[in-house]
């Protein structure tokens, strides 16, 4: 094999030449399996996915009040609570994108859009609405498959 060799500028003497790391010390990578649509049983499942996205939701703002200083750590908590539970339901070759937006209920109303270029196919939202005495919570997860 060939060894590469990374040399820094204005070279002063030949401790200055790092040598690079052997193919063997290189952690290995996953290979490219050409799958260009996922199986049945892999594919992303909205019912699933809202499901989890439903139990996080209710875990964390059951019997709260809405308080605007807590509100964007909350969504914070919350988007990171939802992209690991459903990373665990197995959709490996998903990249997934957790949107959730908190506000003062106040019998306002509220229109939230997104637009997105995907593939019908194989790519799916699933989102879930909670409605709490003073605040209402909608959270969505997109997962678009990669290629």
């Amino acid at each position: 094999y060939f060894q590469h060799y990374y040399i820094t500028n204005n070279l002063s003497s030949m401790a200055d030449v790092e040598v690079a790391p052997s193919p063997s010390d290189l952690p290995s990578a996953a290979e490219n399996s050409y799958i260009i649509r996922p199986n049945f049983k892999d594919k992303f499942k909205p019912a699933v996915v809202k499901e989890a996205i439903q139990d996080v939701v209710t875990e964390h703002l059951k019997g709260k009040d809405y308080d605007p200083e807590q509100a964007p750590a909350w969504c914070k908590t919350i988007t990171e609570a939802v992209k690991e539970r459903v990373k665990n339901l197995g959709m490996d070759r998903y990249k997934l994108a957790v949107n959730v937006v908190i506000g003062e209920q106040r019998g306002q109303g509220i229109k939230v859009g997104c637009r997105c270029f995907w593939d019908s196919d194989t790519d799916n939202y699933a989102q879930h609405l909670y409605m709490g005495e003073s605040m209402f919570c909608l959270a969505t997860a997109f997962g678009v498959f990669y290629y």
